[in-house]
């Protein structure tokens, strides 16, 4: 799956800059640099599925991404913070 188009919502933002320190173009260099994602569950609206995305930003920061798939390569990102020790390992294994 490519992610071509990201979609952030204002209180998104604010959310994962003022809890999680992590700042939407560092999500989308994380996109940019072929994250890995996996399939967390199913969306509310059927097609519309729920995924995290595994990646480092230009810098080395190792983030995840949760989002909505909207189809068409569109993400709408729900939450984005650091790995855990947990996802790195995985992440770097894969």
């Amino acid at each position: 799956m490519k992610i071509v188009e990201i979609i952030w919502l204002p209180h998104i933002v604010d959310k994962c800059a003022g809890k999680h320190d992590v700042w939407p173009d560092e999500v989308e260099e994380m996109f940019d640099n072929m994250p890995h994602i996996h399939f967390v569950e199913e969306g509310h609206t059927p097609g519309e599925d729920v995924y995290a995305a595994l990646g480092q930003t230009d810098s080395g920061r190792f983030l995840v991404a949760f989002f909505v798939y909207k189809g068409k390569g569109t993400a709408l990102i729900i939450s984005a913070r650091p790995m855990t020790p947990t996802e790195r390992k995985r992440y770097e294994k894969e």
